[in-house]
């Protein structure tokens, strides 16, 4: 790449994507819930499994099997329990939209409580990106790990 397109250059991920792909802003706020999840979903997906991959170069089905307790909802539902005494109003708010949508699947070996609180994190997660709050999104993924005494 040129070293004047590099320093034209958006720092964040989400920057880039939007510049190189000409995305149009768009108010997030009006987003629906499910929306925001399903973005929400590969942020923190792909935040796991950084993290699990930077501790320890190892197999793909270890990697797997490791990231699979913190992504599958039953995990996702403890932690956002943990940190809803850590949420803003506004985060909140966003939390019960996803909490509470109507979603027509549901996910393998969960209850629905624990989906649709797994739902509600995600959307969070994905509001929060779409604002390029990605040092918000991370201190929460951190908090929650911390408070539910898990390790990864």
């Amino acid at each position: 790449m040129e070293e004047s397109v590099k320093q034209n250059m958006p720092s964040g991920v989400l920057e880039q994507i939007k510049q190189i792909f000409e995305c149009k802003e768009q108010d997030v706020r009006a987003y629906s819930p499910l929306t925001l999840a399903y973005i929400g979903d590969a942020v923190y997906d792909l935040i796991i499994r950084t993290v699990v991959v930077e501790r320890a170069n190892r197999a793909a089905n270890e990697l797997h099997k490791r990231t699979t307790k913190y992504v599958k909802a039953e995990a996702q539902a403890e932690m956002i329990e943990a940190l809803l005494t850590e949420l803003s109003e506004e985060e909140m708010a966003v939390y019960k939209r996803g909490r509470n949508a109507k979603s027509y699947t549901m996910a393998k070996n969960a209850t629905m409580s624990d989906y649709r609180k797994a739902t509600g994190m995600e959307a969070l997660i994905g509001y929060l990106y779409l604002q390029n709050r990605m040092d918000r999104v991370l201190e929460l993924v951190r908090l929650g790990i911390e408070k539910t005494g898990r390790t990864i």
